[in-house]
């Protein structure tokens, strides 16, 4: 079987594929942004497949500490925190979910910045699980549909533009339910 990463928008993809190899049209500069309590399977999956397909990825600390203990209690060591990373131009800012992880990266005041400068500007941005209702909703960085971990208080965040997929892709803007619907 195959198995397919694509960030769409623009026209430029970037796919991982078992049958076809690794292919990269462009670089991504992809930034991934933890805090305490992120959900350590989602941040592995966007940060190894995203790698796997040629990005440049980076991870950024929300907590103040580079050392971040994840929803688990895995501790994680990010590449910067989130402040040394704000005016860097990044193709894409993904968000893993977890729970209170999300509402951590809600409350961050230079992610929510970059998020909205992300957006402002026509550039991508992705989010699992909890983050697209907890983070994307609350700073009104969804377009028209979205998705996220199919809970009720979730969806209710995330309104009538909720659809029951795996993944939407709305404009700049990627969504997903949940580690094994974003591989």
């Amino acid at each position: 079987g195959e198995c397919a990463f694509a960030l769409a928008g623009r026209g430029r993809v970037v796919t991982a594929s078992r049958t076809v190899g690794l292919r990269a049209e462009k670089k991504y500069r992809v930034l991934v942004p933890i805090a305490e309590d992120s959900e350590e399977i989602e941040t592995a999956c966007i940060t190894d497949v995203l790698t796997r397909a040629g990005a440049d990825v980076t991870v950024a600390s929300c907590s103040g500490d580079l050392q971040v203990r994840m929803s688990r209690g895995l501790k994680v060591v990010a590449d910067k925190d989130i402040s040394a990373c704000k005016g860097e131009a990044w193709d894409v800012i993904a968000l893993p979910g977890g729970m209170p992880g999300a509402e951590h990266l809600r409350d961050n005041q230079v992610l929510e910045e970059m998020l909205k400068d992300q957006k402002s500007s026509g550039r991508m941005t992705a989010a699992v699980c909890a983050s697209p209702a907890v983070v994307f909703a609350h700073h009104g960085l969804l377009e028209t549909s979205a998705t996220c971990y199919p809970a009720p208080k979730f969806k209710e965040l995330v309104g009538s533009g909720w659809k029951d997929a795996k993944a939407v892709v709305d404009g700049n803007v990627i969504t997903s339910q949940g580690p094994g619907t974003s591989l």
